[in-house]
């Protein structure tokens, strides 16, 4: 069963379950499917994780906003939307996870200043794509290479 399959499936399912809110964030996935499914390059699964990656990312971002706006409601609508689009994504790699992926990359891309952090940013991407959160993997890069130095 392809994602497209899966939305119609399970919007149909919160249709009739009448769950309004998990229907909101099926139909805002769906949109962007269908956006992806008219663009010349197409539908494909890699392009429709990206695409719901970026509405996950957006919901997490406007829920901060909220928070800091003091808008607990509507950030809580923002962050459980985020987590019906997370059903959707890849399972994310854990801290130590992305630790230990990332000292593998060190080492096999030999980056031994934070000059050559991109070098290792992109070893990281051609290896581990999608699968962490960037700016978690920025930040222990930094730490890594910065431990390197000292």
């Amino acid at each position: 069963m392809g994602i497209e399959e899966k939305i119609n499936a399970d919007i149909k399912t919160a249709m009739l379950a009448k769950n309004a809110a998990r229907l909101e964030a099926l139909r805002a996935i769906k949109s962007v499917v269908l956006i992806l499914k008219t663009s010349p390059s197409g539908l494909t699964e890699d392009g429709a994780i990206k695409a719901i990656k970026t509405e996950h990312k957006k919901r997490k971002e406007t829920a901060e906003i909220y928070i800091q706006q003091n808008r607990q409601d509507l950030a809580d609508v923002e962050l459980s939307q985020a987590n019906i689009l997370e059903e959707y994504l890849p399972q994310q790699m854990s801290e130590d996870e992305v630790r230990l992926a990332v000292a593998e990359v060190i080492a096999e891309t030999g980056a031994k200043t934070p000059a050559e952090m991109g070098k290792v940013m992109s070893g990281f991407k051609a290896k581990y794509d999608g699968k962490a959160d960037g700016k978690l993997v920025s930040t222990i890069v930094k730490d890594e290479l910065a431990k390197i130095t000292a």
